[in-house]
């Protein structure tokens, strides 16, 4: 549905949020952007990648939507984080996803898990390197988007106004369906064109 620019590829080499490889720092940060919502619904913490959820995990905090697809920089990722990640969630979805791209079947994944109560797990057949744009894009307010930053360690998003703008505005610089992707994941197109 959507491919990376190889122009826009050097926008992701910085963080889009503060870096950090102490997990309880962390989880502190997340606790203190976390807001409830409507009917009591607290907004997400979402992790893409494997290594980030394993920390999470460990540390006591599972993740409510995790994006998993077994490498880590390219490699496989060891075998005490794989079998530690397969008793996580309460819900998995499977799809598809190409390196250097976001697959509709990725987006879909993401909006329902976002939406769903339970914790789900999207395992990626392929990469879910980017998957934290459209996480940041599309999660509520007061949510948070923890994703791996080679060599440098855990980046934390903390959802706002600022954060999903910027998220979209990267998006829509994409090659493909910008329109059907934004309506995939729920956000309204009217919306980014007056803001």
């Amino acid at each position: 549905m959507l491919r990376l620019p190889t122009e826009l590829r050097s926008a992701f080499k910085e963080p889009l949020g503060s870096v950090t490889t102490d997990v309880d720092d962390l989880l502190e940060r997340v606790a203190e952007t976390r807001v409830e919502h409507a009917e009591g619904a607290t907004a997400p913490l979402i992790a893409v990648g494997d290594v980030v959820t394993y920390h999470l995990h460990m540390a006591g905090r599972e993740p409510d939507v995790a994006l998993i697809d077994g490498r880590t920089e390219r490699e496989a990722v060891e075998a005490e984080i794989r079998r530690a990640l397969t008793g996580i969630g309460e819900t998995r979805i499977a799809v598809e996803n190409p390196p250097g791209e976001l697959s509709r079947d990725l987006l879909v994944a993401l909006r329902e898990a976002i939406d769903h109560s339970d914790r789900t797990v999207i395992e990626v057949d392929g990469e879910e390197d980017l998957a934290a744009l459209p996480a940041i894009a599309a999660a509520p307010l007061g949510s948070s988007v923890v994703y791996g930053q080679p060599g440098a360690g855990m980046v934390h998003v903390p959802i706002s106004d600022t954060t999903r703008s910027d998220a979209r505005e990267l998006l829509s610089k994409f090659e493909g369906d910008i329109e059907e992707a934004f309506a995939v994941l729920g956000v309204d197109v009217e919306t980014l064109e007056n803001g």
